[in-house]
């Protein structure tokens, strides 16, 4: 039997760092990705794609599926990434597959036992926040929650509770508790998305690209003017 690499572009937007991964068979091969704070995401994300493609010896033409991070996370960042994503899987006649935002955070976090808190800053003293245990299974589904000294009570009274993400900053203000380990300084990436979204495209869990939508978890809100 001969075996067939799968090459999927993996796409990341959610938050300020732009990052963009070619993956062989779920690893890695080109990764490349910035953290600017001014969300210049448009301006470079089809610059980064060419140049993953070309460090790979890829074309476009070659990936057999896109990957995209669907959210929670910035309104603009996700909408910018998904329409990338959309755009090359309608011009390249691929599948789309879209990975949980939270769920390729956690991967960010390798332990043997103990909940892995994902965590993405949302306005004021608000988290996007999923829990998963160290298999990286969902224990507890994604939701917009208010911080408060009895934040993730329930997992830290089971043991050792590790939380990531760029909401971990303002958490550990609020949370103090032994059982807590913040992890900082990281951000989702492309890196993470690759066996995820491999995995999924090896199940067939494709989205349909005409309808497929971010997941904002809550409704945009514009601020209005105090003029």
């Amino acid at each position: 039997m001969i075996n067939v690499a799968t090459y999927i572009l993996n796409i990341e937007t959610s938050t300020t760092n732009c990052s963009v991964a070619l993956s062989k068979n779920g690893k890695t091969e080109v990764l490349k990705e910035d953290n600017d704070k001014n969300y210049s995401h448009a301006e470079r994300l089809h610059v980064y794609i060419d140049e993953v493609l070309k460090k790979a010896g890829l074309k476009a033409n070659d990936l057999d599926a896109v990957a995209v991070s669907k959210g929670p996370g910035s309104y603009t960042g996700l909408r910018i990434g998904v329409s990338a994503a959309k755009g090359l899987c309608f011009a390249l006649d691929k599948p789309l597959v879209s990975v949980p935002t939270l769920e390729a955070l956690a991967h960010k976090v390798q332990v043997e036992e103990g909940l892995i808190v994902s965590m993405l800053d949302a306005r004021r003293m608000e988290v996007y926040s999923a829990v998963y245990n160290s298999k990286y299974e969902e224990v507890r589904q994604t939701q917009a929650q208010i911080l408060d000294e009895n934040a993730f009570s329930e997992a830290l009274s089971q043991g050792k509770v590790y939380f990531v993400g760029n909401g971990v900053e303002k958490t550990k203000t609020i949370i103090q508790h032994p059982h807590a380990v913040f992890i900082e300084g990281e951000l989702p990436s492309a890196n993470q998305m690759a066996k995820i979204a491999f995995n999924k495209f090896q199940d067939k869990e494709v989205e349909d690209v005409a309808y497929f939508e971010p997941y904002y978890l809550k409704d945009f809100i514009a601020l209005k003017s105090k003029k």
